[in-house]
């Protein structure tokens, strides 16, 4: 391993899969060697290591890694004192961040934090939530959850609990009801703070994969479209399209006619391309994005 050498962190678990996805739309291709904690990428420059999520930001202050990536929640629990170099907004299954809330059985007279004084609460985030009972002077009893933590209610071994959810519909599935959120949270690449502040090579080496990264994610619902048109159409046509920048437009060799290509959301493309046609646009061609820098 040579000195300039990078020691990044990849999350196991639930992040792994959407994590390595990433950094090959991003340009760097991971492979996971079946039980190894070592996988491998395609780039000298970098070692790779994997640890789980919760444990990542502890890895990174101390220095056993340069940076990692990992939840914001995970940094609040373990109170890690790192940088934020930048948020990144994806999860296991969307681009949506994941939010941390209280919730209770769904008949119960529960409605907010303060109801729960005296009540025994389940959760795997035991640190922040002691610290956000602790704060608002509510004594609870909290309790760390190994798992299936929303059926510990249902079974009576808690009170209540403070869990992970995007869109709800899990802990609504085991009887329970959403009476706060605490916060949302996000994966974030972090550095340690000795190795940003005075490694010069290596903070660069984390900003180039930032800016790769956040590209890869800005492409992920972008497309791009190509397009003729004839002369007479033209500004008809480019005064319809939506666009990050103006479109680019090229005159065809030895014709009448405009070559034009524009970066849209996907979203935008089904209604649009027939508006396109009834333009005069013809040979429309949509293409995939890996980077939108």
């Amino acid at each position: 391993m040579g000195v300039n050498n990078l020691k990044l962190g990849i999350p196991k678990g639930s992040l792994e899969k959407a994590t390595i996805e990433l950094f090959y739309k991003s340009g760097w291709k991971i492979s996971v060697n079946g039980r190894s904690y070592f996988p491998d990428i395609d780039d000298p420059e970098i070692s790779c290591s994997m640890c789980r999520a919760q444990e990542m930001s502890r890895y990174v202050e101390n220095g056993t890694l340069d940076c990692g990536l990992t939840g914001k929640d995970w940094i609040m629990e373990n109170d890690s004192h790192v940088v934020v170099v930048t948020d990144l907004m994806y999860s296991k299954v969307s681009q949506n961040p994941a939010r941390w809330v209280l919730a209770v059985p769904a008949e119960s007279s529960y409605k907010t934090p303060e109801d729960l004084a005296g009540k025994k609460i389940a959760t795997e985030l035991v640190n922040y939530t002691r610290r956000y009972f602790g704060e608002r002077h509510i004594p609870v009893d909290v309790e760390f959850s190994w798992g299936a933590t929303e059926a510990k209610v249902s079974a009576g071994l808690a009170d209540a609990v403070v869990e992970v959810t995007e869109t709800g519909s899990t802990i609504r599935a085991h009887g329970l009801k959403i009476i706060h959120e605490l916060f949302q949270s996000n994966t974030q690449l972090i550095a340690n703070r000795a190795i940003w502040e005075k490694d010069t090579w290596k903070k660069e080496k984390i900003d180039n994969l930032v800016l790769l990264l956040k590209g890869a994610l800005r492409a992920d619902k972008m497309v791009g479209l190509k397009m003729n048109i004839p002369a007479e159409g033209i500004n008809r046509l480019v005064g319809i399209l939506p666009s990050l920048l103006a479109p680019t437009v090229s005159p065809l060799f030895n014709t009448e006619w405009f070559s034009v290509e524009v970066v849209v959301h996907q979203a935008e493309v089904r209604s649009l391309i027939p508006t396109l046609i009834k333009t005069g646009a013809s040979g429309i061609i949509e293409y995939p994005l890996n980077k939108v820098i």
